[in-house]
């Protein structure tokens, strides 16, 4: 059984944890690990992968993105702007008629309406996902865990925030390498 190794980079160390993380052997290893940890009540968990691994998000009992709502409120907000715009602009501010049509003529609102929807969704899901994520963020404290580089290659983590209401320092560690964790690694923020 490898030990529990606490990570600390600088001189000093600011004793405040972040959480525990430890390295499994396969995609298989880590799916079974996700299910034996959220079994066991931890919440605060996530996998780091090299290639997405289907159903991991079920098995750390992640909930659906919002971000799909933010998207969908862009879209009516950038629908809703567009057609009062132009209405604004045809009928009350500058009114002009055109081979004898209505100054505001819905049908002729369609392309700057979708164009307008189509920008605002985009907004939308672009700085909703940075909102969500928490991003930017220079610095992680994941990065300090020893061997987290070659996640981009073959290996995989898991990860338990100390945030999370069961966590225990050593207990949790402990936990992680029974259940087939390796590199274990207690790190701090």
């Amino acid at each position: 059984m490898t030990t529990v190794e606490a990570n600390t980079t600088g001189s000093a160390s600011s004793g405040q944890v972040w959480g525990v993380v430890a390295e499994f052997g396969s995609a298989a290893a880590i799916y079974a690990a996700a299910e034996k940890v959220t079994a066991e009540g931890y919440t605060r968990v996530d996998s780091h992968t090299p290639f997405p691994i289907h159903g991991i998000e079920k098995a750390l009992r992640h909930g659906p993105s919002h971000l799909g709502w933010l998207v969908a409120c862009g879209g009516i907000t950038g629908i809703l702007a567009a057609q009062v715009m132009q209405w604004w602009m045809n009928e009350v501010d500058y009114e002009m008629w055109v081979s004898g049509k209505t100054p505001y003529a819905w049908p002729s609102t369609i392309p700057i309406t979708f164009e307008l929807m189509v920008l605002l969704s985009a907004f939308c899901a672009v700085f909703g996902m940075f909102a969500i994520n928490r991003l930017p963020r220079l610095h992680h404290p994941i990065f300090t865990h020893s061997r987290i580089v070659q996640v981009t290659d073959d290996k995989f983590f898991l990860s338990i925030e100390a945030r999370d209401p069961k966590f225990d320092r050593t207990r949790t560690a402990q936990f992680l390498e029974s259940i087939g964790g390796k590199h274990v690694e207690v790190l701090e923020d």
